[in-house]
């Protein structure tokens, strides 16, 4: 065959490869970006295209089961570029194409080797005549961002319905692209989300676009600062989680004795739009404004003496002494 009939062959259909084109060869999101990049930009020149992915990725072609005349251009995109032999192995397969390379850290001098026909590197490597350094391609990536969702989950306790609870959550979440964060409110003990203090805990679920939990307080912290909830009762300390959903008006919020996939579901499609939002924030302002009652009776009860003067008579009876001026605080690891 002769170069011009293997041109012909070849008319602008392109392999697209990098280090997911070969078998747990330390493939990162920015490589999977820049590859989905270099696709867009090669449909936009008229190309078509195959991607070339090995294990664990699924979806591509087998750059070593393909047929090298395929192709009339090979495109390896992102990440350092060294001589190896699978490197080499790899070049030689697809010699007769035109080689580019994309995004690449050149870890070798280009004077000592450069194997592509056309390099838009990254970087070239120091001390190489010509030094090169370019901002990664993937600045111009414009995949959709996808929701990040806390998971904070109370420890198994014996209540009804927790084990119900936990199956439909990690079934819920699995549904759809999220990103899951777990998230720890213990602190008396080692917090598995390596949290250390009420600030953190509260600081991170309030950077969530939404909240799935079993817990009270990961119910309340959230939507004290206007994130929206799925909340899950697991049936124990008198259903308290729904309970006080109900009184704020939050409508997000199941017992574990009567979950429904679809709508839980639907609620977390509502916590991620903008009207969950618009009412995780009226339920706050409300019950903030319920709360302040709660300061108005505790003041009443102290400034009330005939109140006072019967604690204290029921206290000496009993043998129990006030402590006054208890500082609560954990001690931390490193300030020990």
């Amino acid at each position: 065959m002769t170069n011009s009939s293997i041109g012909n062959n070849m008319a602008k259909r392109a392999l697209v490869s990098g280090w997911f084109s070969f078998p747990y060869h330390h493939a990162t999101a920015g490589d999977l970006l820049a590859a989905e990049l270099a696709c867009d930009w090669l449909e936009d020149a008229g190309f078509n295209f195959d991607l070339a992915l090995d294990s664990p990725f699924t979806g591509g072609v087998n750059w070593q089961l393909v047929s090298a005349e395929d192709y009339s251009h090979v495109v390896f995109v992102c990440g350092p570029f060294e001589k190896t032999k699978a490197i080499e192995k790899f070049l030689k397969r697809f010699e007769r194409s035109k080689i580019i390379g994309l995004n690449l850290t050149m870890t070798q001098p280009l004077e000592q080797w450069n194997p592509f026909d056309n390099l838009i590197e990254r970087n070239s490597s120091p001390g190489s005549i010509k030094d090169v350094t370019r901002p990664d391609m993937t600045f111009l990536s414009t995949r959709p961002l996808v929701p990040v969702v806390g998971v904070c989950l109370v420890e198994p306790y014996g209540a009804k319905y927790e084990e119900q609870c936990y199956e439909a959550i990690s079934r819920l979440t699995s549904t759809r692209e999220l990103v899951v964060v777990p998230i720890d409110t213990r602190l008396d003990v080692v917090n598995n989300t390596s949290l250390c203090s009420p600030a953190e805990v509260e600081s991170l679920l309030a950077r969530m676009d939404a909240v799935i939990t079993t817990r009270l307080h990961g119910t309340v912290l959230s939507l004290k600062n206007g994130v929206p909830v799925v909340a899950l009762d697991p049936g124990g300390d008198s259903v308290k989680i729904k309970r006080l959903a109900q009184k704020i008006g939050w409508p997000c919020a199941f017992e574990g004795s009567n979950l429904s996939e679809p709508e839980l579901g639907e609620a977390l499609d509502f916590c991620l739009s903008p009207q969950g939002r618009l009412k995780a924030e009226e339920c706050r302002r409300l019950a903030v404004d319920m709360a302040e009652d709660i300061y108005i009776l505790f003041n009443n009860a102290l400034l009330s003496s005939d109140a006072l003067k019967s604690v204290r008579r029921q206290r000496a009876c009993s043998g129990a002494r006030s402590r006054i001026g208890i500082k609560i605080e954990r001690v931390l690891p490193w300030r020990r």
